[in-house]
């Protein structure tokens, strides 16, 4: 881990200075990014707030957003700014950290079109934004990536690359790297064919596009791509593991993290589930959606890919984050992946090659008995298989998963993978369904409720080389927002109550905790301030796919609303209101 803290050091500086004489200041205060490394560990080397402290945090200054939709932005921080990304209509905001209360310094309105929140899969998210080179990076619903200048508010350039008449967005977070802003899609609900770009950063002029399902030239899959298992190579599998024509609308949306390693030069994503949710209208293994990609960021060209849920029967998709970590593995040095997935199993894989080191679960898991390291595939149980004109019970995990997009957070300190998640089952009936471009492309009925033991939610630290979980908080409802950990050996996240929320990092004790105005499934961040000290800050405004029963005012007597989530959150309107709020604390 230490040459990945040296490069995260010098990167952080180079894109706050861009020249070498900035070398010797020091950046590690900064939150550039959604996940603030390359690496995803979303992991603060600061520690002034520890685990002997944290508990008199206070508050210290408040924004409001003005929005009441669901708020899964990351806020960043460079410098003296905190920039933050609303949903929709996707406000970029400027905040002065040198002057009290951190005063607005501008406000970019992207106006996005607004046909594009009838076409949006799980609420109108953003996932926040990303700074290189001056400039603040972010996407609209309605398939916009932009740039605009960090110091001016003014906008730089920006680049159309989809359209919203065929159910197409974007809600993820952009990653900058090389000069390349990395951005993908949203829509696979709908029938969308999923895609990853790269644009230019200084003009926006697209530099590469590489589509999750397809003949190989536009996979961009060439002479480089060495899959470690067997059942991923051939010749333009994205064509023929699907039904004719069918990968056209097949899928494999981009929409999860980006990770980055820079001594392999490799980018590494998750791809989403094929379309539609019925499995029997796409016989076939239905390459490459629900599985992990890493490719050569300047090129686009695949490296390896190896698919986590093949001809994906449940809609566990693949976009969760990648988490990159050296670990001592029987022994020996590796350079490893972490992929906490949809299906309920935790992977270990070789970042070189993608092999499967281990896979365990880490909920309870119906859908399957396990994953075969020797051929990589996962061994699903045929009773819980879908069957049309049946009702399937006792599936666990759900289709948002044992962990849905929430992203996980690692401490170099305590070798730990701290997991937000959920503890749901549900039943599922299947039908029919036809295409048509910009509706639902689905052909399923959900029903989700609590998961062994009753508790909705739960917060773990998992040990990747033990395979086991070093301790687990239960939670009321699914952990919906993101984790943070710190050099304190803190560990924060927030609840769909609006509980935000101090563990002892080894231990997994409560030690703090405050209640904000709505429920939390933004991602907190730390930075260090102007003034030296450090602060915490979280987005507050309950929504997302867990939360549409609040900020989408659904009725709770219809248990198959948001595709069968409100049966499981039916109490969530009684606990929790509609807000849009950033909070800062810190130390007095």
């Amino acid at each position: 881990m230490k040459r990945h803290a040296e490069y995260v050091a010098l990167f952080l500086c180079a894109i706050t200075c861009g020249t070498p004489p900035c070398a010797a200041q020091d950046r590690d205060g900064d939150w550039p990014m959604a996940a603030r490394d390359y690496a995803n560990t979303r992991y603060s080397p600061l520690d002034q707030i520890n685990a002997s402290n944290v508990r008199d945090l206070k508050p210290a200054f408040t924004f409001s957003t003005g929005l009441v939709r669901g708020h899964e932005a990351a806020p960043i921080v460079v410098g003296n700014t905190m920039y933050i990304v609303t949903p929709y209509p996707h406000y970029l905001y400027a905040l002065d950290l040198t002057q009290p209360g951190a005063t607005m310094k501008w406000r970019f309105d992207p106006k996005p079109d607004a046909s594009a929140q009838g076409v949006a899969c799980c609420d109108v998210v953003n996932r926040g934004a990303a700074y290189a080179d001056g400039k603040v990076f972010f996407n609209t619903l309605d398939d916009q990536t932009i740039a605009v200048d960090a110091q001016s508010g003014k906008e730089v350039w920006r680049a159309k690359l989809g359209d919203i008449n065929k159910g197409e967005t974007m809600t993820m977070a952009p990653l900058v790297v090389k000069g390349r802003v990395l951005v993908g899609n949203s829509g696979g609900e709908l029938g969308v064919r999923g895609w990853i770009t790269a644009l230019d950063a200084g003009s926006g002029k697209q530099v590469w596009r590489a589509y999750s399902t397809g003949p190989d030239r536009d996979v961009l899959i060439g002479a480089n791509y060495q899959p470690y298992y067997a059942q991923e190579r051939g010749k333009d599998l994205g064509v023929s593991s699907w039904p004719a024509g069918a990968w056209k609308i097949g899928g494999g949306n981009v929409w999860g993290f980006i990770s980055y390693d820079p001594d392999a030069d490799l980018i590494y994503y998750g791809t989403g589930n094929p379309g539609p949710w019925n499995p029997e209208q796409r016989p076939g293994a239905n390459k490459f959606t629900s599985g992990i990609f890493a490719r050569r960021p300047d090129n686009g060209e695949a490296r390896w890919f190896y698919q986590l849920s093949p001809h994906d029967l449940h809609d566990y998709d693949g976009i969760n984050e990648n988490v990159l970590v050296d670990l001592d593995i029987a022994g020996k040095p590796t350079k490893a992946l972490l992929h906490p997935d949809r299906n309920g199993y935790v992977y270990v894989m070789d970042r070189g090659s993608g092999q499967v080191l281990s896979a365990t679960p880490f909920v309870p898991v119906t859908t399957s008995t396990g994953v075969d390291l020797d051929s990589g595939a996962l061994k699903y149980d045929p009773a819980k298989e879908p069957r049309t004109g049946e009702v399937i019970r006792n599936i666990c995990p759900v289709s948002p998963g044992g962990k849905d997009w929430q992203p996980s957070a690692w401490s170099p300190r305590t070798h730990l993978l701290y997991l937000p998640h959920q503890n749901l089952c549900q039943d599922a009936a299947t039908y029919q369904t036809s295409y048509i471009a910009g509706t639902p492309f689905i052909g399923a009925d959900l029903k989700m409720y609590p998961g062994p033991g009753g508790k909705r939610g739960k917060f773990s630290a998992w040990d990747p080389v033990n395979k086991r979980a070093a301790w687990v908080v239960d939670e009321d409802f699914p952990v919906w927002s993101g984790a943070l950990t710190t050099a304190g050996d803190v560990v924060f996240y927030g609840t769909m109550e609006g509980w935000f929320k101090a563990l002892d990092a080894k231990t997994g004790k409560e030690l703090w905790r405050f209640k904000t105005g709505s429920g939390i499934i933004g991602q907190p961040i730390s930075y260090r301030g102007p003034d030296g000290k450090q602060y915490i800050a979280v987005l507050s405004g309950v929504g997302g796919w867990a939360g549409a029963i609040v900020s989408g005012e659904l009725d709770a007597r219809d248990g198959t609303a948001a595709k069968g989530f409100v049966n499981a959150m039916g109490d969530l309107p009684q606990k929790t209101g509609k807000g849009g709020m950033l909070y800062v604390f810190a130390l007095p």
